[in-house]
């Protein structure tokens, strides 16, 4: 299988080394509109300055696309309309009508992959909690607090799109919290009707956001909460599941960065008769991120047995988009600045 990478930056460098590591797929052509960044494309590989030229032109099967916001669905579109397997970056798409678009193209073409890459289902804390839940050993989950934040709209060398509305169709919330919003959803199997937002720019001035403060609740009663920030200076990740017989609580994350601390999960198992609000719990710290890798794996193995994509599939990656929509809008001031 030959791939493409459309988009060189830090995302398609990692996904090409993961690539190259975990399958025998040949990377054999590139695009990348930066000049400087063409220059760090190895030596023998196709270079095409655009992602239309790479998916017109390229001899390739399968394209991994890692663009900016207002490029991803139109050149998951084109992929799909090429033949191409496609493997998409987060967020899929700027709004959720530009992903609707994006979902009449593949049910047209059923026998190609389409996967979305919500990376964080692939940590070992979050694979590991996920296990526990659908154990039960804890019971059902009764709520959920996740924080999500980082210092600035733009940080680790990013380019200034992020903090235009025009070509990124979000801010913090679509950037950064929709990791938070998918493991929501992800671990607690619901989609949330009951949505209560505050949305704002409390801080850097833009016209996309850099907070968003959210209260869901799901029909099956669930509760849950999220912060997603762009003024939260020291970097966090944390995730607080609060279930019948216990808890589990994810800190920190092991990214490229290293700026989110040491990844852990704690189980807290709880007896409110006997422990007094003091119960016994375990922390497990996890030293590799092996994240980008298994979700390459995956990828690859449902390519290899014809295995429908389960983690990250254009559903997961609609209902998020629209949940992010939903939240945007439930903020009145903020819908009428910007859903007129």
């Amino acid at each position: 299988m030959r791939v493409g990478i459309a988009g060189y930056g830090v995302v398609g460098k990692t996904r090409h080394r993961s690539i190259e590591a975990n399958t025998s797929y040949q990377v054999t052509a590139i695009s990348e509109s930066n000049e400087h960044t063409r220059t760090s494309i190895p030596q023998g590989l196709e270079v095409h300055n655009d992602y239309k030229s790479l998916i017109e032109s390229a001899q390739i099967d399968i394209i991994f696309i890692s663009l900016p916001n207002q490029f991803a669905a139109e050149a998951t579109c084109l992929s799909l309309q090429k033949g191409l397997h496609v493997f998409c970056e987060k967020p899929p798409a700027r709004t959720h009508a530009e992903l609707l678009e994006v979902q009449k193209q593949s049910c047209k073409f059923s026998d190609l992959k389409l996967m979305y890459g919500f990376n964080h289902r692939f940590h070992l804390s979050v694979e590991e909690a996920n296990s526990i839940i659908k154990s039960n050993s804890l019971g059902r989950i009764i709520n959920m607090k996740g924080v999500y934040g980082k210092s600035q709209m733009i940080s680790f060398n990013q380019t200034d799109w992020r903090t235009n509305r025009e070509a990124s169709g979000g801010g913090i919330l679509l950037d950064q919290g929709i990791h938070m919003l998918d493991l929501i959803r992800y671990l607690s199997g619901e989609n949330f009707t009951q949505i209560f937002s505050f949305i704002d720019n409390a801080f850097w001035n833009f016209d996309v956001e850099d907070n968003a403060y959210v209260l869901m609740k799901s029909p099956a009663g669930i509760v849950a909460q999220l912060h997603s920030s762009a003024t939260q200076w020291r970097h966090v990740f944390n995730l607080e599941i609060t279930l019948e017989r216990g808890s589990l609580i994810l800190g920190g994350l092991l990214t490229g960065s290293k700026s989110y601390g040491d990844e852990t999960l704690t189980v807290i198992t709880s007896d409110p008769a006997k422990d007094n609000g003091l119960p016994r719990e375990s922390t497990s710290k996890y030293n590799e991120d092996v994240s980008w890798d298994n979700e390459i794996k995956y990828f690859a193995n449902s390519l290899a047995k014809n295995t429908s994509i389960e983690r990250g599939s254009i559903h997961d990656a609609l209902e998020t988009m629209k949940l992010i929509e939903i939240i945007y809008k439930a903020d009145p001031i903020w819908k009428e600045k910007y859903y007129k």
